[in-house]
């Protein structure tokens, strides 16, 4: 079976660029999170599946509706860091310090503590590996930040949902699913790899792993569903991965949602934990 993930965040939440606005002006911008969620919400419900749905803090803190209505909808909740900052710019104790409010304000919302994590940009890598052992010695069980691509990863990270070990103890590692295209490795089920990809050929790359035995996992932003998104100014490298190809994605999803098979974050960890 396969995982349906969102990471819900603003459309101005942009890491790595000096495009990026400061979190002093955050309040100052017009917001579209809730509206632009609500679709991801519907479109899960059109589709009846349930997802996981990782909330940066900072939302959570000024849309409490927001975020009880996805747990009053059937999904999981969990934390998307508080100000959705890299976690390898990030000091042990700022990071620390932010996944604690980021917990704070979800459980503010009226949700339960939420035991899963993942990183903004899959920012734990390489640089951050000490970031997993904080996320154990928080109550964290699962982590869904290490992606086994180059730009933000290593194309040698495991594929497939594992185990790793911790000085803190054991957090089950769910990669995002990528695929090798072209003699390159591409994001498949998230980001411009997604969106890009005709919903047919997804769909076969889906089933081909799951005929293999592994589980693939599909990510999305609230934002790349929007009607009429805000465009900013930004490098060309994240241009291409925050703009490309975002019409029309809403109704690729769901051709893909449709025809694979999902089922909870929290089914399949229980199932790597049996193994």
């Amino acid at each position: 079976m396969n995982v349906f993930t969102v990471d819900v965040e603003e459309w101005f939440h942009v890491c790595g660029t000096g495009a990026a606005r400061p979190v002093e002006e955050w309040d100052s911008l017009p917001s579209r999170v809730v509206s632009t969620t609500v679709r991801v919400l519907d479109l899960l419900d059109r589709t009846g599946v349930k997802g996981m749905f990782f909330v940066v803090g900072w939302i959570a803190d000024r849309h409490p509706s927001l975020v009880a209505q996805i747990a009053e909808r059937g999904h999981d909740v969990g934390s998307h860091s508080h100000l959705h900052r890299l976690v390898y710019d990030l000091t042990p104790a700022e990071f620390a310090a932010d996944l604690a409010t980021s917990v704070r304000a979800i459980e503010g919302a009226g949700v339960s503590r939420p035991t899963a994590f993942r990183a903004p940009e899959w920012s734990i890598n390489d640089r951050s590996l000490w970031a997993l052992d904080e996320l154990v010695r928080q109550g964290f069980s699962i982590d869904a930040s290490m992606a086994p691509l180059r730009i933000v990863g290593r194309v040698d990270y495991r594929r497939d949902l594992h185990i790793r070990e911790t000085s803190a103890g054991p957090i089950i590692e769910v990669p995002p699913f990528v695929a090798d295209r072209f003699g390159q490795v591409m994001p498949l089920g998230w980001g411009w790899g997604l969106r890009w990809s005709q919903p047919r050929r997804v769909v076969e790359a889906i089933a081909a792993e799951n005929a293999a035995g592994r589980c693939t996992v599909l990510t999305v932003h609230p934002w790349e569903l929007d009607p009429d998104p805000p465009r900013m100014r930004l490098p060309l490298r994240q241009r291409f991965a925050h703009h490309f190809r975002l019409d029309g994605f809403e109704a690729r999803l769901q051709d893909i949602v449709r025809a694979a098979p999902f089922t909870t974050l929290a089914e399949t960890a229980r199932c790597v934990r049996s193994a």
